[in-house]
């Protein structure tokens, strides 16, 4: 497990940069989930991106299996970017370590195209309470590890407002991409109001 998180650690920072941040976060039952942050120096500070470490250490598995596999399975950290500077949006660390612990505590595969709901807001002020996580591979590349182990895969996560999160459930996670993609919507902008869904 340690071997792994270390692997992922250093591809992060590979494609990040060096985290100026980190919290730890440990729930009943469940192995410590960390939160990095690293503010993107390329963009003059403007970004700031929180990524999950740990969720990776142990496989996702169907939680109906009465024996879980403990080396297959899909393996996957969190990643979501903000623009910084705006919102108090360093708030999100534990939410984001409740969503990087939920395969471990409800038994969830995470993958692209499912909706993450922590409930309250991702920060004090936000309106937003959930999440749509996106397909992997485009900010940071997937981890191989060494058969048979599933590659670490890292999803971006895309805050998504109660109405977008209502108007996905019935018309699927591509139309309101498509509808994002539509609307020139800048889905960086902690401050943004939910897209046209007319």
């Amino acid at each position: 497990m340690a071997e792994i998180l270390a692997l992922v650690e250093a591809r992060l920072r590979t494609a990040l940069g060096e985290p100026d941040a980190r919290a730890a976060v440990t729930f009943l039952g469940t192995d410590r989930i960390e939160v990095l942050r690293f503010a993107d120096g390329d963009a003059g500070g403007t970004l700031v991106r929180y990524a999950t470490l740990g969720m990776s250490a142990q496989p996702m598995g169907d939680p109906t299996v009465v024996v879980s596999d403990p080396v297959r399975g899909p393996r996957a950290e969190l990643v979501l970017t903000v623009r910084g500077g705006l919102v108090p949006t360093d708030q999100v660390l534990r939410p984001l370590a409740v969503l990087g612990a939920s395969p471990q505590v409800e038994g969830l595969v995470v993958s692209p195209g499912a909706s993450l709901d922590v409930g309250e807001p991702l920060w004090p002020g936000a309106p937003f309470s959930s999440v749509l996580v996106a397909e992997p591979g485009g900010l940071v590349e997937d981890l191989e590890l060494a058969d048979p182990m599933d590659p670490v895969r890292f999803l971006p996560l895309l805050p998504m407002t109660p109405n977008e999160a209502a108007w996905k459930r019935v018309h699927g996670a591509a139309a309101l991409q498509e509808r994002w993609l539509a609307r020139g919507t800048d889905l960086r902008d902690p401050r943004r109001a939910s897209v046209a869904l007319d």
